[in-house]
């Protein structure tokens, strides 16, 4: 054997009662759980730790940090062995130079402008290639599935319009939409809060749903509010879902602003209905009150036709700006998911220009100050929005089909601390200190449960032939080390992470290894889309 694992406490990924055993690596993969007598090349002494599949972060922004940072601890470190990039409906492929243009600028708030990445690709699979391809060949930090962004894909077949797609139009993203899921992506994303993703119906995406049931992949939107009407929007993810026969992942399941406080119930009982009705669905969501976005997001939709070029220029008009200032304060916009904005509540978080730096770590006093750093970066600007209720995230990381996301943006000064610390800060937070799950079961949150829904045969779980992407960590010390403060902090109490049986943390730092491939889930065929 490679390596032999000994005495470790196995928490294998399904949820069931964690037990002491030996576990040997060979060849990349688990190749014997029990009493292994006799030695490896190499022997570990695991006693007092905890042995887990490698954690799966179900809605990442590494896009970019993956092919700009071998290192990459802000996520290896966490224990994470495979991230699901593409979210919101917006990132790099499929792409022409008009279309990625426009994508740069209007997510630089999450990934940077990439004026330090070579955009040598166009395709779902020149990006997946890519990533394989990694740091001279050798590869990436850590795995990375990736799903096609529904935004993208109406960005390239009809430009940032607010107006229904055109037969001919919709039959292009139809086949956009098959191409990105034959060349590996495992589903398709949704921003509905985003231009010009949340310019599309449901009738529009319903089709691009049935496309991507037809390939066995699932349909992840980031719904049309979270705010205002969050129990409708997903009502309506439900039932386009359920028309499309798509299996369905809610991303960042939760329920934030003052209306729905104390209303993560009513979601649950919502989401038990459909399932109690054979609905194929899953949620991730984050150990954390505050949301993060991009300034810009906030804007009303109609502010975003056009592209982001278009959006500078409104705000450059000081009577269009005047109109969105009111949708903001008075109205609500759909972009702030329906409520008027709080100003004292948004954090500046992070900015693109070092001219606007001096904002970091500010709260908002208005919209005269939102539109100057909207105009003088660029749009760049990354918030922490201060709007969730711990009682919801609470009740719905509880929920049977729950799945850990760090929705985490790892671009600006001073990040969402979730970008370096959701999975020790479940383990450390909520199953140590407070008992919301059992070890046991949140373990299945981070690594079995998140494998199923990817539908990937030999990962997410503890069991012989299955690859050795494995975490070692210490219950009794686990915990996040990100602060809002110091957002970059390293966690603690875990000494041990494995890809494909190869340690890319050990005795707790950071290896050159770089065994991270893209993961490709061969599709089901589903012939030619007409």
């Amino acid at each position: 054997m490679d390596l032999v694992i000994r005495g470790a406490r196995v928490a294998d990924g399904t949820g069931g009662p964690s037990r002491t055993a030996d576990v040997a690596v060979h060849q990349g993969r688990i190749a014997a759980i029990g009493r292994i007598p006799g030695g490896g090349r190499h022997t570990l002494d695991a006693r007092g730790l905890v042995l887990a599949p490698g954690f799966i972060d179900m809605h990442a922004h590494s896009d970019l940090a993956l092919l700009r940072d071998p290192d990459h601890s802000a996520k290896a470190a966490q224990g994470v062995t495979l991230e699901v990039l593409g979210q919101d409906g917006l990132s790099y492929a499929p792409a022409d130079a008009p279309t990625l243009a426009g994508v740069r600028t209007a997510i630089a708030g999450w990934n940077g402008p990439g004026d330090d990445v070579d955009f040598d690709w166009h395709t779902v699979g020149g990006y997946l290639d890519r990533l394989d391809h990694g740091f001279d060949g050798q590869g990436i930090a850590v795995n990375a599935a990736y799903l096609v962004p529904q935004g993208t894909v109406r960005a390239l077949a009809l430009g940032w319009d607010d107006r229904p797609a055109t037969p001919a139009e919709l039959d292009r993203m139809r086949r956009l939409v098959a191409e990105g899921l034959e060349q590996g992506a495992v589903g398709m994303s949704s921003g509905l809060t985003y231009t010009p993703g949340m310019y599309a119906s449901g009738s529009e995406l319903t089709a691009l749903c049935r496309v991507v049931a037809a390939y066995g992949g699932y349909y992840c939107p980031h719904h049309r509010s979270y705010g205002r009407g969050a129990l409708g929007a997903y009502a309506e993810m439900l039932a386009l879902t359920r028309e499309a026969g798509c299996a369905l992942h809610l991303a960042h399941a939760t329920m934030n602003f003052g209306e729905n406080e104390g209303r993560a119930g009513e979601l649950l009982d919502l989401l038990d209905t459909a399932l109690a009705d054979g609905a194929d669905l899953t949620l991730d969501s984050y150990p954390y009150t505050p949301g993060c976005t991009t300034l810009v997001a906030l804007l009303p939709s109609w502010a975003g036709e056009g592209g982001p070029e278009a959006v500078l220029a409104r705000l450059r008009d000081d009577a269009t700006a005047e109109r969105i200032r009111h949708a903001l304060e008075v109205e609500g916009a759909d972009g702030c998911h329906g409520v008027p904005v709080d100003w004292s509540s948004i954090e500046v978080s992070g900015t693109t220009s070092a001219a606007y730096a001096g904002h970091v770590g500010t709260r908002l006093d208005g919209w005269d100050t939102a539109r100057r750093l909207l105009l003088g970066d660029r749009l760049g600007p990354t918030v922490l929005q201060h709007v969730g209720h711990e009682d919801n995230v609470r009740t719905i990381m509880r929920h049977r089909a729950h799945t850990g996301g760090s929705d985490g943006i790892l671009h600006g000064a001073k990040p969402h601390p979730r970008a370096y610390g959701t999975f020790p800060h479940y383990l450390g937070r909520y199953v140590r200190e407070l008992g919301v799950l059992s070890l046991e079961e949140c373990v299945a949150h981070l690594t079995g449960r998140p494998a199923a829904r990817l539908r990937l045969p030999d990962r997410g779980l503890v069991r012989e032939g299955h690859r050795a992407d494995l975490v070692l960590f210490d219950p009794d010390t686990v915990a996040a080390g990100s602060t809002y403060e110091h957002p970059r902090a390293l966690p603690a109490g875990i000494p041990y992470v494995l890809i494909d049986g190869r340690f890319v943390i050990r005795h707790g730092r950071r290896t050159d290894v770089l065994a991270g491939r893209s993961v490709r889930r061969t599709p089901v065929s589903a012939g030619p889309i007409r």
